[in-house]
């Protein structure tokens, strides 16, 4: 199964959450020890202050490049970070891990910066980071360490801002796709229908002039106007009924075929059952139709990554059901009017109909019709 993705904010959310626990990883310990051990109210009050300035400001500049909100503001911010990080080793001690610090400003180098600027920087930190804990006296593991550690997380940073963009552009793309499927459906649809009634409204407007310019000096041509008049009418009310059952009364297999194209072009991992060719004519429409709304409940009301469809027949009925995953954002209750009357038509035809969401949050959609058309 594909997992399912989630909103961008709930993305950010958890990654910002990951970095607040890893920056509580690198610096608790440290605060820890000035708590317990040292119990140094002056010392205590900076590491406090410090620590706390750096988690607030860490992620919210996380937070606020991840959504895609940059500032030149922003380059202050990481500046305000380096520079309480690189104060609390020489102010409360190189020992008991306050060298962690330095590490800390590396993962937004390339969340704040752009691509060039932050490959630069990255470069210069790698070598003034371990240059400043030589100074500072630290042990020679601790300074290779630092060597290797300084650009990992800076690419780390980068990496991680990557992958959420890359994920909001491909809900973007996946839900350009589904409205572009949808209105190429509506275009088809309104060119085949201009094409069977331009000429006939065309025509019908001609002889209507015709029969207006004759309505005064020739009763016999009016009345032969405005039975073709008659005539063109009803052959265009054809021609309407023709189209319209060209999408109405298909067959299953093709409506499956559409359906499970629209969704794999929307991005929805979505195969085609195997349909039987001795169905009987009388249950395409209904269960074609039950196909197509199911289509489009898909795309406008779920963030769905799959869609299973079965069909099943047997001497007494023919059961079609679709099932898809990203059925949470449905409101509870909310049935829609689509699937109210796909209930009346089933209704109308003997059928089945049912339809809802399920406690693992995926959403139901079961037709059945009999399989004998005088049932």
């Amino acid at each position: 199964m594909q997992p399912r993705i989630p909103r961008p904010t709930v993305i950010a959310a958890i990654i910002v959450g990951m970095t607040v626990v890893t920056l509580a990883g690198l610096l608790l310990p440290a605060l820890w020890y000035e708590i317990v051990h040292r119990r140094d109210a002056g010392r205590l009050l900076l590491a406090l202050t410090g620590v706390g300035a750096v988690f607030v400001l860490y992620a919210r500049l996380l937070w606020q490049n991840l959504m895609r909100r940059t500032a030149p503001a922003h380059r202050l911010g990481l500046a305000a970070i380096v520079a309480i990080c690189w104060a609390l080793p020489p102010l409360l001690g190189t020992g008991q891990g306050w060298g962690n610090a330095l590490l800390v400003p590396a993962g937004l180098i390339a969340v704040v910066l752009p691509v060039r600027e932050a490959v630069g920087v990255t470069a210069a930190a790698t070598v003034s980071t371990p240059v400043y804990g030589v100074v500072l006296g630290f042990p020679a593991l601790m300074v290779l360490y630092e060597v290797a550690a300084v650009p990992l997380t800076s690419f780390s940073g980068y990496v991680t801002v990557w992958l959420v963009h890359v994920v909001q552009e491909l809900r973007e793309a996946r839900a350009e796709m589904a409205r572009s499927a949808v209105g190429e459906e509506r275009l088809r649809f309104a060119r085949d229908l201009h094409d069977v009634l331009g000429h006939s409204l065309q025509a019908v407007a001609l002889r209507a002039e015709v029969a207006e310019r004759f309505v005064e000096r020739d009763d016999g041509r009016v009345r032969k106007e405005l039975t073709e008049i008659q005539t063109m009418a009803r052959d265009a009310v054809r021609d309407v009924r023709e189209v319209v059952r060209g999408y109405r009364a298909t067959s299953l297999r093709t409506e499956l075929d559409g359906m499970s194209a629209v969704l794999r072009a929307a991005g929805i991992r979505c195969e085609r059952p195997e349909v039987s060719p001795a169905l009987p004519a009388h249950v395409h429409e209904p269960l074609g139709w039950v196909a197509r709304e199911a289509a489009t409940n898909v795309l406008r009301h779920s963030s769905a990554t799959w869609c299973e469809i079965t069909v099943r027949a047997d001497r007494d009925r023919v059961a079609i059901e679709i099932v898809n995953d990203g059925a949470a954002r449905r409101a509870a209750g909310d049935a829609g009017s689509g699937l109210a009357g796909l209930a009346e038509r089933l209704a109308a035809a003997g059928g089945e109909f049912a339809a809802g969401a399920a406690g693992d949050g995926t959403f139901r959609v079961a037709a059945a019709v009999p399989a004998k058309g005088d049932a």
